[in-house]
């Protein structure tokens, strides 16, 4: 009998177990399989079948129907009254991305939104942080809309991806796309270095959208062997690295605009201790190339002596010596 009781207890124990798990769950969001209720005047025909995947972005942040804050179609596309009343109509922001489905007419708008709205739109929530210099960046001033890089629908974001971003941003910039295949680049191609790395393409105090002030803070993030402080610096290297280096590429190693002596000379053009090409010595004698095989020509030229470029901490009184 008392086996019986403790049988009987343990049954009407978990039927009420599984009564309340089954109440939590019908009351849960993320159990709900049906879109979210205010999007359902847009999936009706925005639906599986639709030409362009749109469905995907409940795939990404930007659809996470158990978030309360997440946005809804009507929040980024507009009220689109009209739209929802007749679908030759255009949505009150156009981003460009969807193409026309069966419904549609030939008479389907094609062009996208201006850019400003379109902004408008992303800008409304994504504000600040990496994007409190956007007005006024390079981007924002030629008209480049967030959806020219950004896909909102899809759960794969190729800007996002260090192995596809340099697709996106080669898509307009084809000099720096030329440039990372040359002989001596960064590592662009393979990966290693991207260009988010020194951009912010957001906007930024910099020059160039360089994600630091200056070009050189940017270069020293990596390059820290080369910050100093030193005894001796260097007027150029203090100035600006691309004084001498091209950041994206360069058919001479290292990233040099021009080869030794030749680079250096655009700076120093007098006389020199020992013979120089460019011009008379300080003991007189004339540099060239006939019956003088020139040390300032041969080898790392410049660099044979002055091998510590970036700046010297020598005791023999500098001029960028070990």
């Amino acid at each position: 009998m008392k086996h019986l009781q403790q049988l009987l207890a343990l049954c009407v124990f978990m039927l009420s177990f599984g009564m309340a798990a089954s109440s939590l769950a019908a009351d849960s969001p993320a159990a709900e399989s049906k879109l979210p209720e205010r999007d359902k005047a847009c999936t009706l025909c925005h639906n599986e079948s639709w030409p362009t995947p749109v469905l995907s972005i409940y795939q990404t942040k930007m659809g996470v129907i158990g978030d309360s804050r997440t946005p809804g179609c009507r929040d980024c596309h507009g009220p689109s009254e009209n739209h929802l009343k007749s679908p030759v109509n255009q949505v009150d922001i156009y981003f460009g991305a969807v193409k026309p489905g069966p419904l549609q007419s030939d008479t389907w708008p094609k062009t996208p939104s201006s850019a400003e709205a379109r902004n408008g739109a992303c800008l409304a929530c994504h504000r600040g942080k990496a994007r409190t210099n956007w007005d006024g960046s390079q981007h924002q001033v030629n008209q480049v809309a967030c959806t020219n890089c950004h896909n909102i629908h899809s759960p794969q974001q190729n800007v996002l991806n260090r192995k596809t971003q340099t697709e996106v941003c080669f898509a307009c910039h084809k000099e720096q796309r030329a440039e990372s295949l040359k002989f001596s680049t960064h590592p662009i191609q393979v990966g290693k270095v991207v260009c988010s790395d020194c951009h912010n393409p957001h906007g930024s105090a910099g020059p160039k959208l360089v994600k630091k002030n200056t070009v050189n803070e940017t270069c020293y993030t990596c390059h820290a062997e080369k910050r100093g402080p030193f005894l001796f610096e260097h007027q150029s290297v203090t100035e600006d690295c691309r004084n001498c280096h091209t950041p994206h590429g360069s058919n001479i190693s290292p990233l040099l605009i021009s080869r030794p002596p030749f680079m250096c000379q655009q700076c120093h053009d007098g006389p020199h201790q020992s013979p120089n090409p460019a011009g008379p010595s300080a003991a007189g004698n004339q540099g060239g190339f006939i019956g003088n095989a020139n040390q300032n020509f041969t080898g790392r030229a410049c660099l044979n002596c002055h091998s510590q470029i970036h700046g010297s901490n020598s005791p023999s009184g500098g001029y960028f010596q070990r």
